[in-house]
């Protein structure tokens, strides 16, 4: 078994604020062995000197589309193999950005993660919801006012569908078969769209999709298969319907008050905010109200986040960025966007080891067994050596390609700088 040691860092274990400086971490295989003062090293290891720089965990984005490069007329023409290479294109940009991880909230990559997992291609690992459920007229439904619903004798299959971006699903029986043929295809944890979208053609904001029934038949289905219901959702309507069905992860809620946060808090939930998806330019192509309705969201945002600096709330990092390979550069963003409300560690926390306990929520269905997002004895050697110290100033990771010194994934170096 192959062995790494690398020596003279100062470690960010992803969950104390403070820096252990003059650390040394032995790998060995995929694993992290040991991490100490005085680590030595197995005969044949690699030899690696930090040069005191900073050592953390592999960062993970919680809320990602790695299937959506391009926007939704081309989306829904281009062919399904184009997808899966701008898909491999673009796992090896967000890799090379230090995320080792990515979980996939929304789209068909099956093929995509096989052929990173079986090395063919590098990228991060892969934890992927599948298509996610969505009901007639809500997030997700781009068809026409021409196209009939198959209920009322549309078509057996949409594009979306055909693609692995939604399933369609109306009433309790619907939503089952749904949430059954995702686990079936693997799906690590389900997704569904419980609210309006600031994307999305006949669903304002404020519309609660889905009735407090429908949510908790995939939320129930999810936990028969030891795993989780995530959903998309903005308003407290729409969420506390999720809360009470026994949704785990919240996306994005822009625009829910304190009462709902406090549910979310005593429910053990997660809350997964985004910020750059809000704070930039309007994509090409939005409708005025889409427009307004991008606006909308980013006026609440300051007020979600207030909120879960003051009670404490488990804050997700996540980048939801889509549409565009180019808008996809700005994910580093995310760790300064959120200076505005978190300190530096606390960012930094969020994603690594507070995305790691997201990711583990998935159970016997993690496609990743063992501890991500943490430098300790048995985690999984995720690992990225920085150039200077993100605790001090994280802008630093605005420019991946000049701050990242190594990347580590799975105990295999994907970038190595140092001389």
């Amino acid at each position: 078994m192959e062995s790494t040691l690398i020596k003279n860092v100062n470690i960010f274990d992803g969950i104390n604020e403070d820096l252990s400086a003059g650390q040394t971490v032995l790998i060995k295989g995929n694993q992290i062995e040991a991490v100490g003062e005085s680590v030595p090293a197995p005969e044949g290891a690699t030899i690696i000197d930090g040069g005191s720089r900073t050592l953390t965990p592999g960062f993970i984005d919680i809320h990602t589309h790695l299937q959506l490069n391009v926007g939704p007329v081309e989306f829904m023409s281009a062919p399904a193999d184009y997808h899966g290479a701008l898909s491999l294109w673009e796992a090896n940009n967000t890799l090379m950005r230090g995320f080792t991880t990515m979980r996939d909230v929304g789209g068909s990559v099956w093929g995509v993660k096989r052929a990173i997992d079986e090395g063919y291609f590098p990228g991060p690992r892969l934890v992927c919801s599948g298509s996610v459920i969505g009901m007639t007229a809500g997030h997700g439904d781009y068809r026409t006012t021409n196209s009939f619903p198959r209920q009322l004798g549309g078509p057996s299959e949409t594009e979306l569908e055909r693609l692995g971006m939604t399933y369609f699903a109306d009433g309790v029986p619907e939503v089952l078969s749904a949430s059954r043929t995702l686990m079936r295809e693997g799906a690590a944890f389900l997704k569904m769209f419980v609210g309006g979208a600031v994307a999305g053609v006949y669903d304002p904001l404020d519309v609660a999709e889905y009735s407090l029934e429908e949510v908790r038949a995939a939320a129930e289905e999810a936990d028969r298969w030891n795993t989780y219901l995530a959903v998309h959702t903005y308003t407290d309507k729409s969420t506390q319907i999720a809360i009470k069905a026994g949704a785990k992860t919240l996306e994005h809620c822009n625009l829910i008050t304190e009462e709902t946060v406090k549910m979310a808090i005593d429910k053990g939930c997660y809350i997964s905010p985004q910020t750059g998806v809000y704070l930039s330019p309007a994509p090409a192509g939005f409708s005025p109200a889409q427009v307004a309705r991008q606006k909308q969201a980013a006026e609440g945002l300051d007020n979600l986040m207030n909120l879960c600096k003051k009670h404490n709330v488990k804050v997700a990092f996540g980048s939801d960025l889509l549409a565009s390979l180019e808008m996809k550069k700005m994910l580093p963003t995310e760790f300064t966007n959120r200076t505005k409300w978190f300190s530096n560690a606390e960012i930094l926390a969020q994603a690594t080891s507070l995305n790691g306990e997201i990711l583990a929520l998935s159970g016997p269905r993690n496609p990743y067994p063992g501890k991500l997002g943490v430098i300790e004895k048995g985690a999984l050697a995720d690992i990225l050596l920085i150039d200077g110290d993100p605790l001090e100033d994280i802008s630093i990771l605005l420019k991946p390609e000049e701050s990242l010194a190594l990347i580590m994934k799975d105990g295999k170096i994907y970038k190595n700088t140092i001389k």
